[in-house]
């Protein structure tokens, strides 16, 4: 069935050639300035507890933040168990609500979906901010039948309205978001997790970014793209947080 379910996602132009690029990356891929244990001992040497950074900002929020986001994984659990497939885990979607109530943002924009943990938490808050809107990029699974139905899937209804979703790679759907819009208030970047997938997506949004865009970027144990990235950029807040057991980086001031 895998086979059978790769070769029916293949057969589409489109993303015939999004998967040829996923597989030559995942072997071809460059990882940075450092190799995998110098990044690594680098972020954990400079890694801090967001909850500490939180309640600095403002405790009464992350307390609220804390009890929203349980709720969220909680119906995500009772949802995701009646599925047959593994669509990974959640982004540090606890970060976005926090980061969304607190700074009111009028455009958010996301790559990588999956279950829609992150998706959920951003179209929470834009609901309770009521302001905001949220463009997602994704790319189905393509190992299991009829990815499409699956992207997103726990994300309540009524929080769709603000809702813009896009399913055919960052490659192709970032341009066509960069130009619905003027600027990125939020940039959750969370898929295409190789070196020059990351830099590609920024690249393609270079003209919707400025200094007041916040930046945060998961899994950045994966290579020294963040650690490059902050050094040649040089902005004037970076922080690097941990979430189950991964590397969170977040850049404000680019």
């Amino acid at each position: 069935m895998t086979i059978f379910n790769i070769i029916s996602q293949a057969v589409k132009p489109k993303r015939f050639i999004i998967m040829i690029k996923k597989i030559f990356l995942r072997f071809f891929d460059y990882q940075g300035t450092l190799n995998y244990s110098e990044n690594l001992n680098w972020l954990e040497s400079n890694y801090i507890l967001f909850e500490d950074y939180a309640k600095g900002i403002d405790p009464y929020l992350w307390e609220n933040s804390k009890k929203v986001c349980e709720k969220i994984k909680h119906e995500a659990k009772k949802k995701l168990k009646k599925i047959s497939y593994n669509l990974g885990g959640g982004g540090f979607y606890p970060l976005l609500y926090f980061l969304v109530r607190l700074n009111k943002p009028d455009v958010i924009l996301e790559t990588g979906v999956a279950a829609g943990y992150s998706s959920y938490a951003i179209l929470k808050g834009i609901e309770e901010n009521i302001k905001g809107r949220l463009y997602s990029s994704d790319f189905p699974y393509f190992r299991i039948p009829n990815p499409e139905k699956y992207i997103g899937i726990i994300v309540p209804e009524k929080l769709k309205k603000c809702w813009e979703l896009f399913i055919d790679g960052d490659s192709i759907n970032l341009p066509v978001i960069s130009k619905k819009i003027k600027k990125i208030d939020i940039f959750h970047y969370d898929s295409d997790k190789s070196y020059n997938g990351r830099k590609n997506a920024l690249n393609l949004l270079k003209n919707n970014i400025d200094s007041s865009t916040i930046l945060i970027m998961d899994d950045i144990q994966d290579n020294s793209f963040f650690y490059d990235y902050i050094i040649k950029s040089s902005p004037k807040k970076w922080y690097i947080f941990k979430f189950e057991g991964k590397y969170i980086g977040y850049i404000e001031g680019l």
